[in-house]
């Protein structure tokens, strides 16, 4: 007898959950078929069935005891080609703070999508070491109290945004009709909940998957692209959360080519290039430009002809004084120099790289393209 089978599918598939909603049994049935393949240096340990566990279940007084939500120690992650090896990751030390926001910055086919799927543990890594809230990025228990947001989230568009979190949230054994109502309202979606998601927007497309994002209360998000190819308004909306979700304890690492947005949001960044790591830290730090402004007025000609022209920029014009120079000892010269003029100094301004300037730096200094 010969059976046939169809290619067609009589039933619509439900919607594919996010990395952090998929079913353990077929991931940790995975790890034990495969545990013999992974390297010992991958740091991974044998999966741990565990049903039920929320974040507030998952560390005992709300905190994980070290405070680092993210490490990597030489990450590697190796893949082979016709030509040989390449270190799509290449020893890559992260560290992230509980409770920042941290931006995950590089150019397209610079690793990172390939970090961040190690760190979920979506892949294995070929050397290094890497923990999520302090466990190996093996253990099974970290998948509950992590969440991922990818760029180009999947929904059946007949459902309501009300449906989609009852169906997220059934994922996890949650059968909390209030929570998914709370978390819409949350999001600003509370008058929209019973729309089909035909019917929204991209913005809302991307509020309603933060808010199944937070479904299992997670300490950690990950989310990739969050402000893409939105609107000013649904930038800012979405901005809105992004902090509201630091205020509330939460760590957020987010990946994304909207610069701007990063800068106005993290709290610190890394960059990396063809796979290594080139710039890592607060902003603030990355960002000071080692340069001052001062303005000055009721100058005498004379006095802004006389100062050092190297490196510094200098323009005075009937009385007014505006020095562009670098951050140093000279800087107290001048302005001891204005007092003594009977000047009246009208600002002295640290001048900031922008992050736009500093990426673009970063990137050709480490002999990428941009």
């Amino acid at each position: 007898m010969f059976l046939r089978f169809s290619s067609q599918e009589t039933h619509p598939r439900p919607p594919l959950p996010s990395f952090a909603t998929l079913s353990l049994t077929v991931r940790e049935r995975f790890w034990g078929e495969n545990r013999s393949r992974v390297s010992r240096s991958a740091c991974f340990r044998p999966a741990r069935r565990s049903k039920g566990i929320l974040a507030r279940d998952f560390f005992q007084g709300g905190e994980h005891p070290l405070g680092a939500a993210i490490e990597t120690r030489e990450l590697t992650k190796t893949y082979k080609s016709r030509g040989g090896e390449v270190n799509v990751v290449d020893k890559l030390n992260l560290e992230v703070e509980e409770g920042e926001i941290f931006g995950f910055l590089g150019p397209n086919g610079a690793g990172k999508t390939t970090t961040i799927k190690m760190l979920l543990g979506i892949i294995y890594p070929t050397s290094g070491e890497a923990f999520v809230l302090d466990r190996e990025i093996g253990d099974m228990d970290v998948h509950r109290v992590i969440s991922y947001l990818p760029e180009r989230p999947y929904y059946y568009e007949h459902m309501t945004g009300l449906e989609l979190l009852r169906f997220y949230a059934s994922l996890f054994g949650i059968h909390d009709d209030e929570k998914c109502r709370a978390l819409l309202q949350k999001v600003n979606l509370h008058n929209d909940m019973t729309k089909t998601l035909s019917q929204y927007s991209k913005g809302m497309q991307q509020r309603v998957g933060l808010a199944q994002s937070l479904l299992n209360d997670p300490k950690l998000l990950f989310l990739d692209e969050p402000t893409g190819g939105l609107d000013p308004i649904a930038h800012t909306e979405i901005r809105d959360l992004i902090l509201q979700f630091r205020d509330e304890g939460r760590t957020v690492f987010i990946s994304s080519h909207e610069l701007s947005e990063v800068e106005r949001i993290c709290d610190r960044v890394a960059i990396i290039n063809f796979g290594k790591l080139e710039r890592q830290g607060r902003l603030e730090d990355l960002l000071r430009g080692g340069r001052i402004e001062i303005i000055a007025t009721s100058v005498p000609k004379e006095f802004a002809e006389k100062l050092p022209q190297a490196d510094s920029t200098v323009s005075w014009h009937e009385g007014r004084l505006i020095v562009d120079m670098p951050e140093s000892e000279d800087v107290n010269d001048v302005i001891d120099g204005l007092r003594g003029k009977k000047a009246e100094i009208v600002s002295i301004i640290p001048r900031r790289k922008r992050l736009e300037d500093l990426f673009v730096e970063t990137v050709r200094d480490s002999g990428g393209r941009v």
